[in-house]
């Protein structure tokens, strides 16, 4: 029953493009009705240059029941990938002697109203994952969240669910070598992650450690939406196996995935072969394809789903060196970034002819646009618990 989404936040960079120019968060304009349909109408751009925006979280008042923050979603933090700066202002020198961490990912706000940032790397760019944990309130970097446990060899994407006091995070590749260029004969040298890592969210200590294979690379983890629920899904990106992982009592390239509100649907895109595909989620039985939608110039690299399951958005960037190397296209085009219409009823997707931004039309040059976040709320919200 949420309204419909009218707006889009999505990270844009202009690195490895051989545009001199800062990334920026686009503000695109998803109302139908509009004269502005489908364009950015807004660029805000950071101050440095070849920050790498990668994925972009929402902050406190996102639900953080223990803070007395109202459920509302009008802060966004923007971690870099390459430089480890945090916008809301926080220079990368903080966070590398604070925290000896660097090459900063994915962003949840806690239950307790601070924000979680999970990391790649230590400041040198070798593999050591785990958290870096900013006050709700004033932003203020406090330090590390997992204390004093041993950090796992690498980290990319988190979840978690409160209610089972439990957080779960993939792995990701080492940054010092991974982020230079993308390499197959990298598979056995201990360069991508293999782990799904299970902690426990109280104590912010390790529990358990699950090796997917040396050729997996775990990066997108889900759990299902519903407080309650004792699973998920986590894609890998190199093996193209997907898991689903649940409390214990019962040669693509998967970039993305996201799980419907309703916890009906899973949909991932295999950012190689330009593929986007829905599943059925039926408990306890194995997810059932119902919908598909094949060859997007770049390859599908983000998803996000509005509140009501209709709307899949997807850009085709996932990280610029990667892109340069790939689909070095891309990098002369700019990016794009679709919608495609969900059949809630019986399983489907088709592209909306009607919907398209297209970055390589930008001011300054063309871009790369990455993450997307929806203006009021979007299925990559951490459930209430």
């Amino acid at each position: 029953m949420a309204p419909r989404e009218e707006v889009a936040y999505v990270t844009c960079t202009y690195r490895s493009t051989c545009i001199e120019q800062p990334d920026f968060l686009a503000t695109v304009d998803l109302n139908p009705r509009s004269s502005t349909y489908g364009q950015v109408i807004h660029r805000l751009p950071v101050p440095n240059l070849k920050d790498e925006l990668h994925c972009a979280g929402w902050g406190p008042a996102c639900g953080c029941f223990d803070s007395g923050a109202a459920a509302r979603r009008n802060r966004l933090v923007l971690p870099s990938l390459i430089s480890s700066r945090i916008y809301v202002m926080i220079e990368p020198v903080d966070v590398f002697w604070k925290c000896n961490k660097g090459y900063l990912a994915v962003t949840h706000a806690l239950p307790n109203g601070d924000i979680l940032i999970a990391n790649m790397g230590d400041a040198a760019g070798y593999g050591r994952g785990g958290f870096v944990v900013l006050d709700g309130d004033t932003f203020e970097l406090k330090g590390n969240w997992e204390g004093d446990c041993e950090a796992p060899p690498s980290g990319y994407d988190f979840c978690f669910q409160p209610r089972h006091n439990v957080l779960l995070s993939s792995a990701g590749p080492v940054p010092r070598v991974a982020l230079r260029r993308f390499c197959p004969d990298d598979f056995k040298k201990g360069i991508f992650g293999r782990r799904l890592n299970v902690w426990n969210l109280s104590c912010r200590r390790l529990t358990q450690c699950f090796d997917l294979g040396e050729d997996s690379l775990p990066l997108s983890v889900r759990s299902l939406h519903s407080p309650d629920a004792a699973e998920g899904y986590v894609g890998c990106a190199l093996s193209g196996a997907i898991f689903r992982f649940y409390r214990a009592c019962e040669a693509t390239f998967i970039a993305d995935l996201i799980i419907s509100p309703d916890d009906r649907f899973l949909f991932v895109c295999n950012w190689l072969h330009g593929d986007i595909r829905q599943y059925e989620l039926r408990r306890g039985c194995k997810p059932r394809l119902v919908g598909q939608c094949k060859r997007v110039c770049g390859g599908p690299a983000a998803l996000q789903l509005s509140l009501d399951g209709k709307r899949l958005y997807v850009t085709n960037s996932f990280y610029s060196a990667w892109d340069r190397q790939l689909y070095p296209s891309v990098l002369r085009e700019g990016s794009v970034m679709l919608q495609i219409d969900v059949d809630t009823d019986k399983g489907g997707l088709c592209v909306n002819e009607n919907f398209l931004v297209d970055f390589g039309k930008e001011p300054l040059g063309p871009c790369l646009a990455h993450d997307i976040r929806l203006l009021g709320g979007d299925a990559k919200s951490v459930p209430l618990p």
